[in-house]
């Protein structure tokens, strides 16, 4: 952000040609433009959604029909709330002039479109009829509940039918930054280039739009946009002192683990590859560890899952103290945003626990 006097910022701005608007925050004016937005879009949001808003694990920013029926409103909202339990985090840590600056940059895509304003009145309609369509339309792509579609959105989580993952629209977060009015818009129009018909390719009326999104608003009852899947479970580290030399901890970590599933695949010394051969620590090391069956069925919910799988366990020797370590997967589900991950997570801590329960008792 740019601290300096209003005139010279005037001249600034006449010397350069920049689009710009202004945030009072009190003691100084924030800059607000496209330029700062980029910035902060790369650095925040195109690991996702694309360097261009194209798309990938996030849904496509830069489709024209995403943008016609898109207020700022929710935009800047869905910035901040993000998605608890799916794959967007809140982004707190951004300043509302920051936000701005994002919006801006994602509307210069395409500057002949309008943002749209929506009125924040509800639209009343039959809640049990609208959720009767939901199921019977809906739901095929959003799932139960406006879950949203299973996966990350990345190729090799995502069924290969589906060009993008459905959105969760019965997120807490999405129904707190979306307006009755918003929501009706986008189902009467869908969204071209996407599965999204309109309602009239639906053969749905406009009393039936307005069941569905009462419905949908019924979903956010009781509910709080902020709250984020279950807190961090113990310690990022489970370890365990083992009452056996290196080697024979070893040989231990490779039955427990067979008896729980996992197939051996290699040990090293921790300072293979870094060191000569001959200058490797043999009280060290690593030992590798699989089900392959799990990880496929982890990598379909969330690739990402990759960083703590294949099973991993690191054996040293400190002192007179056998100490054998591995990472939590409770307390690292957490930080991945991805509710669908807690059952998975749960059983791998599990695993991970008894077999280093087992090698070192």
């Amino acid at each position: 952000m740019l601290r300096i006097l209003p005139t010279l910022l005037f001249l600034q701005c006449s010397l350069f040609g920049l689009t710009v608007a202004f945030a009072d925050t009190g003691d100084h004016q924030h800059v607000v433009n496209k330029d700062s937005g980029e910035i902060f879009f790369q650095k925040n949001c195109a690991v996702c959604h694309g360097s261009e808003g194209a798309g990938g694990v996030g849904v496509p920013l830069n489709l024209n029909d995403f943008l016609k029926t898109t207020s700022d409103n929710y935009l800047h909202k869905t910035i901040r709330l993000g998605r608890p339990g799916r794959i967007m985090p809140s982004f707190a840590n951004l300043s509302d002039d920051q936000i701005n600056s994002i919006i801006l940059y994602i509307r210069s895509w395409a500057p002949e479109i309008k943002p749209p304003v929506y009125s924040s009145d509800l639209i009343v309609g039959d809640v049990k009829k609208g959720q009767a369509l939901f199921d019977a339309i809906c739901v095929n792509c959003h799932r139960e509940k406006g879950i949203g579609g299973k996966g990350t959105g990345v190729t090799f989580s995502r069924p290969r039918d589906a060009e993008i993952l459905a959105p969760a629209i019965g997120n807490p977060a999405f129904l707190a930054a979306v307006s009755d009015n918003m929501l009706k818009k986008i189902i009467m129009t869908g969204r071209e280039n996407t599965p999204m018909l309109s309602a009239v390719a639906m053969g749905l009326t406009e009393n039936d739009v307005n069941n569905v999104v009462s419905y949908l608003r019924s979903l956010a009852t009781n509910t709080d946009p902020k709250v984020s899947i279950e807190a961090k479970k113990g310690d990022a580290i489970l370890m365990y002192e083992s009452s056996y030399s290196v080697e024979e901890t070893i040989d231990n970590i490779k039955q427990a683990a067979q008896g729980y599933n996992f197939r051996y695949i290699r040990e090293q010394t921790l300072d293979k590859n870094f060191v000569l051969k001959e200058e490797q620590k043999n009280d060290q090391y690593l030992i590798y560890f699989c089900n392959f069956t799990f990880l496929n069925q982890a990598l379909s919910v969330d690739p990402r899952i990759g960083m703590f799988l294949p099973f991993r366990a690191t054996i040293v020797k400190k002192a007179d103290k056998v100490l054998v370590m591995t990472v939590n997967p409770d307390y690292l589900c957490s930080l991945f945003n991805n509710n669908e991950l807690k059952q998975g997570c749960q059983f791998m801590t599990e695993n991970y626990t008894n077999i280093l329960e087992e090698s070192t008792l």
